[in-house]
């Protein structure tokens, strides 16, 4: 039962990690973009 219970915690915390990094990346590509525009919008 203890074995279970710690595969399942072990499996929702790779999830909840793997989901993080995907926010993370999709944060600093949307920050990217908005300096591009800030670019463009000055020259």
């Amino acid at each position: 039962m203890i074995r279970k219970i710690a595969m399942v915690l072990a499996a929702s915390g790779l999830v909840l990690t793997a989901a993080a990094c995907n926010t993370v990346k999709g944060l600093g590509r949307d920050i990217e973009s908005v300096g591009e525009a800030g670019d463009r919008a000055i020259k």
